[in-house]
């Protein structure tokens, strides 16, 4: 089994991505979709987006972190990836899942799901320009107002060269409403050869388990569930695999006393105060589903303007 972290935009950056690795549990990340919208991206927007790129596309604990690019244009796609490549990445994960209606309006992310066609084409543009040096991915929905053509979505990501395919259980239009329809995955999966992460409404082990058991896959990958408990991964393999993983689980005391301080003091070093405090209320709202006492800090520092206020709550170098 492997376990990736699913991308998500505006949450796991590469601080986040930090933690995560030190926390471990992961096989690899991948970056916040870069869009691909008029031309060849200076290397600073790659640098900005992963900074790991200065590690070899690697983390600082030693886990791949691949590249997300998200556009239609075929050439643009594969210029920008070939650069990607040429800075160090790892690998390219191609976004035909991104739900925002901003980006759906700009022929990117979950739109192209509606011309399958269009997938191919993108993942074939990159595919032949980087294939031969890195794994090219892929990460999509079951479709866009339905799920007719699930295994037409699939087949056009192998067709074009995809290495493995990321599905999101739900369609466009879903959004993140539950339920998420794993069987589904099952249906796409059965259709090709190339490996398969199943992704949505993986909270916990036990949906884990039912998830790999509906999919049929052997591969996760996990985001908002992530976020709401950072040792999400390291359970789910603990309690899944034969072979145990080290340490499964990380309490209140170990977040609280150790990497929340970490992550604020992290961020403000690689942004801001300002950026650190939106952060650190963000976290803390959604580590509330996992650790109720996170919910407590998150309600006495949600009007805080200051970052310097979260010191009688959280331990930090003020």
């Amino acid at each position: 089994m492997k376990i990736q972290l699913a991308p998500m935009e505006g949450v796991f950056d590469s601080v986040t991505r930090d933690i995560f690795s030190q926390i471990g549990g992961f096989d690899h990340f991948v970056t916040e979709f870069i869009r691909v919208s008029a031309h060849l991206l200076p290397s600073s927007v790659f640098y900005r987006y992963c900074p790991e790129l200065h590690n070899q596309g690697r983390t600082r604990h030693g886990d791949p972190v691949f590249v997300q690019l998200l556009g239609s244009d075929y050439e643009l796609m594969a210029l920008n990836a070939e650069r990607a490549v040429d800075l160090g990445a790892p690998g390219i994960d191609l976004n035909f899942g991104c739900p925002a209606k901003r980006v759906n309006q700009h022929e990117g992310g979950a739109r192209l799901l509606q011309e399958p066609e269009r997938v191919e084409g993108v993942v074939s543009a990159v595919a032949k320009r980087v294939g031969s040096r890195v794994p090219v991915t892929a990460k999509v929905r079951l479709g866009y107002e339905n799920k007719d053509h699930c295994v037409d979505i699939a087949k056009a990501a192998e067709n074009g060269g995809a290495t493995h395919l990321t599905v999101h259980a739900r369609t466009k239009i879903e959004g993140y409403k539950p339920p998420a329809h794993w069987h589904y995955i099952a249906k796409m999966k059965r259709a090709i050869s190339i490996p398969v992460y199943a992704n949505g409404d993986i909270w916990t082990v036990e949906d884990a388990k039912r998830c790999l058991a509906l999919s049929e896959c052997e591969n996760l990958a996990l985001g908002r569930s992530a976020f709401s408990n950072p040792s999400l991964a390291l359970e789910i393999k603990s309690q899944l695999l034969t072979v145990p993983a080290p340490s499964p689980g990380l309490s209140w005391q170990d977040l609280s006393g150790h990497w929340l301080p970490y992550f604020i003091e992290t961020t403000r070093q690689t942004y801001s105060d300002q950026f650190a405090l939106h952060r650190t209320k963000q976290w803390t709202k959604n580590l509330g589903r996992q650790f109720p006492e996170a919910l407590d800090v998150f309600e006495s520092i949600k009007r805080s303007q200051k970052l310097q206020e979260l010191s009688s709550v959280l331990t930090f170098r003020d």
